[in-house]
């Protein structure tokens, strides 16, 4: 499974962005999708993910109410629109795929999300 990320860049505080995650190779094989992130000097966070199953989602406390997990599964992509951004949201943003029931975890290259006060 590859997995490809798109949509980062530069926003002012209160701005949009909407990031993209294409996967292709063994798609039939992903149980979990989701959104990551890692601040500098901060650990990798968990930001949105479908639930096994795809019938739920998570999201982390901190983005509630302004980031929304959504997926098009005939293209394989998922994606996080991001409103009312905020310098904390600042990051490096990961999809990550778990896949073959917990077997294999894998990660894309990551794209940057800067958000400017």
């Amino acid at each position: 499974v590859q997995l490809v990320e798109s949509g980062g860049g530069l926003v002012q505080a209160g701005g949009s962005l909407r990031l993209s995650c294409a996967a292709s190779g063994s798609t039939f094989s992903i149980n979990v999708m989701g959104w990551y992130r890692q601040a500098p000097g901060k650990q990798r966070e968990l930001v949105a993910a479908f639930t096994r199953g795809g019938s739920s989602t998570n999201y982390a406390d901190s983005v509630k109410g302004r980031f929304t997990i959504s997926r098009d599964d005939a293209k394989n992509t998922i994606y996080l629109q991001m409103n009312s951004l905020k310098p904390e949201d600042t990051a490096v943003y990961y999809c990550k795929a778990v896949a073959t029931m917990g077997l294999y975890t894998y990660w894309g290259q990551g794209t940057q999300v800067t958000v400017s006060s």
